[in-house]
C-alpha cells in the first residue's frame, strides 16, 4: 500500500497533486461524488482503490464530510411550533405586553 503523503498523484477532475492533498480533497466531497472520483499514481498510472484511500484517510486522521440532507427533504415547521419557539425565547415583559394587547383587541 502506498503511504507516502508526498507521492504525486492525479485526482480525476482536479489535476496533479500530492497524495495527502488528494485524499483530503476526496474526503471533503459529497459521498456520491467521492465514489465516482478516481486517484491515479503519476509514476505508473495505477488507480488507487477506494478502500486504500479510506484507510489512508483514517490513518492520517482525515474525517469524511458529513452527509448533508437536501433542504427539500426536511419537513417545514408548522406555524404553531414557530410561535411556541418564539414565546419560549421572549423575555417576560414583552410576553405580558403581548398578552394585554391581545386581550384588548379581543374585547373590541
Amino acid at each position: 500500500m502506498t503511504s507516502d503523503p508526498e507521492e504525486s498523484v492525479r485526482l480525476q477532475g482536479y489535476g496533479e497533486m500530492t497524495l495527502r492533498t488528494a485524499v483530503e480533497t476526496l474526503m471533503r466531497l459529497a459521498p456520491r461524488k467521492r465514489t465516482d472520483a478516481a486517484v491515479f499514481r503519476v509514476r505508473d498510472g495505477v488507480r488507487l482503490a477506494q478502500s486504500e484511500i479510506a484507510e489512508l484517510a483514517s490513518s492520517w486522521g482525515i474525517e469524511p464530510a458529513p452527509h448533508v440532507r437536501s433542504p427539500r427533504l426536511v419537513p417545514e415547521q408548522h406555524w404553531q411550533d414557530i410561535v411556541r419557539g418564539m414565546v419560549r425565547e421572549a423575555p417576560l415583559p414583552s410576553l405580558l405586553v403581548a398578552f394585554l394587547l391581545g386581550a384588548l383587541v379581543a374585547r373590541r
